[in-house]
């Protein structure tokens, strides 16, 4: 009872100290100064995040139970792509050299400790969770063998990363993990560029330069400047070396720890100009302070995300698998909306880009994770930053950073990974291009889920008399191919066909479908399948009303009229079928609620869904759901379920996905209805 006392008065007191610091009168540096200062002196005065939900050990829980390398739905292989014919900035990848054994960390962990240890050891810590995060193409790589280097610095300049800033450790004349850098700098062949960012902080055991427990500690010195800046300067001088309109460009992690920022600053260029490296580009990091970087004596400054942001907390709506969890689970969206749309200050900034965080694997059970984080979000994010943000800055001087390419134990990777392969790397070079993909197809496209190949020539002859030429896409399951594609060509039906294991009825196969559409440039989509639903009596009746709805003749081309005036037209029902939500819980309450907060929506009192899950759909309506990246596993085995699956699920939030995205619904009857009649 005394310690909750005495955690509510702790909370309260710092609870106040908050209200009353953000009235204070002073400038975001000198804000982020006294932060700092205070975290630092009385963090333990910080309340602990909002507890998650406790597990219900009557309900199942959703975490995947054999292995945890599979693909998710919007997996994406090395697939060739184009770049933009000219680059419109720069993109800048911080690169992390934690992969490699040194003494030190035998020392301090353990016997050929690298980070892949802290990387597979980490646990799913609530449901949605997705850990451990583990590498595919590259695996667990060696930064010993060169070639490993060459290898990654390939695969960056193929999806438009333009060089690695890696990070530097240096200790008062010691150098630890130096060498993929070494490597680099004596080997010429190795030409992709590179630029140093001294991480200039303790290390300690909470990985976090703050605890006490440190394991290697940091002297600013003016002799230790120049002893830095000398140890430094091949790598300035190097032709390869990352430059800012001729100066090589240098970063700083946190200026804020050295004793006089601005007087070493003075010390390197003065250095430099005296032993032929010239004229140096300093920036620093704006990972914990945002100073003005003229006032102290650096050039520019880079935003370093998720850092400096304070995004909702949405601990207490994770359903945990360990009840003992002790970390903070953010939302990534909020950062990333707030960090694309925000003005550029009145001095030289590189913005900065993040692809997710997590630090779990560093921090077992108290880790910070920033949740829903996407490759479509990051693409968003990336694409408004090169080509919005960045508009009016001279092109010399557009530079991106992007917060990671490789840090694995912190959930900052864009390097191939086995649950969304190349999908980051994909996103990256989608980004580069001013304008979103268009299909190469432009026909509509009707998407045919067919588990009954007998109800193929019913579904052809509606979509033939809708006096539409359609793109026609055909899922089923693998041992329904064969007679799939017999009926196809029986009919002359030139289809897509893609067959796949008989699971999630008609919306997995709908959903791994749409990935590929969306990533094609495709806009409308027409979602049918061969429904008998055999459990009611009236079920061929129901189909037939259900599509004959959807492609009257003379209907479709209406609905594709009505996509095309109105842009936030997110999905069109056939007539009837918008059933309210709280009439058919039935089995699924667990599983829609599950799939909520994965999502990260919440369901208005009159929620409603469509029955039968035939429509028409604006296919990025779906990014809400997309992004989610739901895994096979979560499907159940087919065993001729009635209700409470995955599928039921996801059938049941499609509209509340739709209301996510921003856009509306409209039953196919008020599509018919004259706009001066309609209410």
């Amino acid at each position: 009872m005394k310690t909750t006392i005495r955690t509510r008065l702790t909370s309260s007191l710092f609870y106040l100290l908050r209200f009353g610091f953000r009235l204070l009168p002073v400038s975001e540096a000198r804000r982020d100064q006294l932060r700092q200062s205070f975290l630092e002196r009385f963090s333990g005065l910080v309340p602990p995040p909002a507890a998650g939900i406790l597990p219900d050990h009557g309900t199942q829980q959703h975490r995947p139970r054999i292995r945890s390398d599979e693909p998710a739905l919007g997996y994406i292989g090395h697939t060739p792509g184009s770049l933009p014919d000219t680059i419109p900035a720069t993109l800048v990848a911080f690169y992390l050299p934690q992969f490699h054994p040194i003494p030190e960390n035998d020392e301090w962990w353990g016997k050929s400790f690298t980070e892949w240890r802290n990387v597979t050891r980490a646990l799913p810590q609530f449901e949605g969770h997705a850990q451990p995060r583990l590498p595919a193409d590259l695996g667990y790589y060696d930064l010993r063998i060169p070639d490993v280097l060459r290898e990654q610095m390939c695969l960056a300049r193929k999806y438009g990363i333009g060089a690695f800033c890696m990070y530097f450790y240096w200790f008062g004349g010691k150098t630890l993990l130096e060498m993929p850098a070494r490597q680099w700098l004596e080997d010429a062949s190795l030409d992709f560029p590179i630029c140093l960012c001294w991480a200039n902080e303790k290390w300690t055991r909470s990985w976090d330069g703050r605890s006490s427990d440190i394991l290697i500690d940091q002297q600013h010195n003016p002799d230790d400047d120049i002893a830095f800046i000398a140890h430094i300067a091949d790598y300035l001088r190097d032709p390869r070396y990352l430059r800012m309109e001729g100066r090589p460009l240098l970063l700083l992690y946190r200026p804020g720890l050295l004793p006089d920022a601005k007087a070493t600053a003075s010390r390197w260029r003065k250095w430099c100009l005296d032993n032929g490296v010239g004229e140096i580009h300093l920036a620093y990091v704006q990972s914990f302070e945002r100073p003005t970087p003229a006032n102290i004596g650096f050039d520019s400054a880079v935003e370093f995300p998720p850092n400096l942001s304070t995004p909702p907390d949405i601990t207490s709506k994770q359903a945990l698998l360990n009840p003992e969890f002790k970390g903070q689970v953010l939302d990534w969206r909020a950062l990333a909306n707030e960090m694309r749309e925000k003005s550029m200050p009145d001095y030289s900034l590189f913005p900065g880009v993040n692809c997710g965080w997590d630090n779990e694997p560093r921090r077992p059970g108290a880790g910070r994770i920033y949740q829903h984080a996407s490759p479509y979000g990051y693409r968003d994010w990336l694409h408004d930053t090169v080509h919005k943000r960045l508009a009016a800055v001279p092109e010399a001087q557009r530079l991106v950073f992007i917060n990671a390419w490789n840090e694995w134990a912190e959930g900052a990777v864009l390097e191939p990974d086995a649950r969304l392969g190349h999908a980051w790397l994909e996103a990256t070079r989608q980004a580069l291009h001013a304008n979103p993909p268009v299909s190469a197809d432009p026909r509509p496209c009707a998407v045919v889920h067919v588990w009954y190949p007998e109800l193929l020539e019913e579904i052809h002859q509606a979509l033939q008399q809708s006096g539409i030429d359609w793109r026609l896409v055909v899922t089923t399951s693998h041992e329904r191919k064969a007679e799939v594609m017999a009926k196809l060509a029986e009919l002359g039906v030139d289809a897509e066909t893609e067959a796949m294991e008989n699971r999630g009825r008609d919306i997995l196969p709908f959903l791994r479908v749409a990935y590929r559409l969306l990533d094609e440039g495709t806009d409308i989509v027409l979602k049918l399948h061969t429904k008998k639903s055999p459990h009611r009596k009236d079920g061929d009746t129901w189909r037939r009303e259900l599509i004959s709805s959807l492609l009257q003749p003379g209907r479709a081309h209406a609905i594709l009229d009505a996509f095309s005036t109105d842009p936030e037209l997110g999905l069109v029902a056939p007539e009837g079928q918008l059933q309210p939500l709280s009439y058919f819980w039935g089995a699924n309450a667990a599983n829609v609620h599950h799939l909520m907060n994965r999502i990260g929506i919440d369901l208005a009192a009159d929620a409603e869904f469509i029955a039968g899950s035939m429509y028409w759909l604006r296919l990025r309506a779906l990014r809400p759901l997309l992004d989610v990246h739901i895994e096979d596993w979560e499907f159940e085995d087919e065993s001729g379920q009635l209700d409470g699956t995955m599928a039921h699920a996801v059938e049941r939030l499609i509209n509340a996905t739709i209301a996510t995205a921003g856009m509306h619904i409209r039953d196919i009857k008020r599509i018919d209805t004259p706009l001066a009649a309609r209410p």
